[in-house]
């Protein structure tokens, strides 16, 4: 049962079927020309979407990025916020005479009148573990009064 093409039908060439030939081919066209623009759309969505998550995303590690900047900035603000308290903290201390006479006393070896200052060399122990500051400085000298 082979399908050979009946060579006993024959196309009528009248208008009518010539009309309706061109009206099918009329509707075809349109059809093709439907679909194509369908497809132009989808691809222009398709276009406009992915340039659109690109952006959100780009946006997105932008964010990231300045809240990490942020949060450093944040941190180093604080830091200088408790460096300017410790100064402020020492201006005042500056301020008392007292304070200042005994800083004096502790780190330049200045004396009262009559008062006599005996260094006292460091242990062993201690020159291992260096401390600053003030409070070591006091400890290494040793001031007594004689009036």
């Amino acid at each position: 049962m082979d399908k050979e093409p009946n060579k006993q039908i024959e196309l009528l060439q009248t208008e009518y079927a010539k009309e309706q030939f061109a009206k099918f081919e009329k509707e075809r066209r349109q059809v093709v020309f439907r679909r194509r623009r369908l497809v132009a759309v989808f691809v222009a969505a398709l276009v406009i979407f992915a340039i659109v998550g690109i952006q959100m995303f780009n946006d997105q590690m932008r964010l990231q990025k300045l809240q990490e900047y942020k949060a450093e900035t944040v941190a180093k603000q604080e830091a200088a916020d408790k460096k300017v308290t410790q100064i402020k903290r020492d201006v005042a201390l500056l301020q008392d005479d007292e304070y200042v006479a005994k800083l004096a006393r502790s780190r330049f070896f200045y004396s009262k009148k009559n008062e006599k200052i005996y260094p006292v060399l460091p242990d062993a122990s201690d020159s291992k573990t260096e401390t600053s500051g003030d409070e070591a400085n006091a400890s290494d000298t040793k001031t007594s009064d004689s009036e």
